[in-house]
């Protein structure tokens, strides 16, 4: 075993300021060694994201004590049999570990793989157990399958993705949560196509990875909504047509900007009254599509008539309804050609020891993403 510094969330709901509580506890750990089917990943960034959050404030409940963090870029040290990689590769990892053998992969649905869902609900990876020791021999749980935020990692190899060792560490880690989810939704559960008018509610990282990638399949109006004001400004850099300040007049905003509502409109806020508002926000025939992951008990009221007599589609997607070996490398090879700038997303930079106020940064919308650099 080896010994590795992790961020261990000790408890959610805590009060904030996070930077005070410090509910999420950088410490020590003793780490197993890979094995068959599994990589020891030295992590050399990982993404702060609201997944994250949403498991330190509460809202989505995980088995504690948790080793914490799901999207980050490392490399391999250590490959085990029958891995498939090998030292030295470079790797995104994908925080649903598909098997690749049950129903939804075969049927090439691979974020809906029963196997990995299971394994990430129980804090397990994908072959079973948890690989993180403390000190008293006890075993914190993993999660996601990656717990990112720690200096080296054991992974199933179906988390990773091998990629290009030219992409800095920093921007390929934005590739295994921010970018699949919001790029995959923009092309694949809402399948924009030139000419389509958009609406973009929330501008986090998943909100501006999904405005990029509208722009990429040619949507000619995007409407981009949030409350904060810098986020509305970035989004009008990164090629937004519009912007409109989130509140109670988006809708009514949006459907004058789209002539009576767009044809396309994602909501990426895990917000139920935001989702309603882009569901209202979409004109007869469209399609919302929602990445957000809401309390488990909210509820969502719809006028059941409009999905009929308008031809109305509400869609969820998760994991950006995206293959990640497919579509890592496609999405990489867009921002190295220029049309996925994911690059702007980046707003800061830290240290292990600075993630609690991260937290309290990406809560507050001071943040768009930040990446602990190891």
């Amino acid at each position: 075993m080896m010994q590795v510094r992790a961020a261990v969330l000790r408890e959610s709901g805590a009060e904030k300021p996070y930077g005070t509580s410090r509910p999420i506890d950088v410490t020590t750990l003793q780490l197993d060694p890979p094995g068959p089917g599994e990589l020891l990943i030295r992590v050399r960034a990982a993404g702060l994201c609201h997944s994250d959050l949403s498991v330190i404030n509460g809202s989505r409940p995980r088995p504690l004590p948790l080793a914490l963090g799901h999207e980050a870029a490392g490399e391999v040290v250590e490959a085990g049999q029958d891995s498939g990689f090998e030292p030295g590769d470079h790797v995104v990892l994908a925080f649903v570990p598909s098997c690749g053998e049950c129903e939804r992969c075969v049927a090439g649905r691979p974020a809906l793989c029963g196997p990995a869902a299971a394994a990430n609900t129980k804090g397990a990876l994908l072959g079973g157990g948890m690989r993180f020791a403390e000190e008293d021999g006890s075993r914190p749980y993993h999660h996601l399958g990656v717990s990112a935020f720690a200096e080296h990692i054991v992974v199933s190899s179906r988390s990773a993705v091998k990629v290009d060792t030219e992409v800095p560490f920093e921007i390929a880690a934005l590739f295994g949560c921010a970018v699949l989810t919001g790029a995959g939704a923009a092309l694949y559960s809402a399948q924009i196509r030139p000419g389509d008018s958009v609406a973009v509610f929330g501008l986090g990282g998943v909100g501006l990875a999904a405005l990029l990638a509208a722009k990429a399949a040619g949507a000619s109006t995007v409407v981009a909504v949030d409350l904060v004001e810098h986020k509305r400004k970035l989004a009008s850099e990164l090629g937004a047509t519009h912007t409109v300040e989130g509140g109670p007049d988006a809708v009514l905003r949006v459907r004058e900007l789209t002539s009576g509502g767009a044809e396309k409109v994602l909501d990426t806020t895990g917000v139920v009254h935001v989702l309603q508002q882009a569901y209202d926000a979409t004109r007869s025939g469209g399609t919302t599509v929602t990445v957000g992951l809401p309390d488990p008990e909210a509820r969502l009221t719809l006028p059941a008539l409009s999905i009929v007599a308008e031809e109305r589609t509400l869609r969820g997607s998760y994991l950006g309804s995206c293959v990640p070996r497919r579509d890592v490398p496609r999405f990489i090879q867009m921002y190295q050609s220029g049309a996925l700038p994911v690059d702007a997303l980046l707003s800061h930079r830290l240290g292990l020891d600075e993630i609690n106020a991260g937290f309290d940064r990406l809560d507050d919308g001071t943040a768009v993403r930040q990446v602990v650099l190891m």
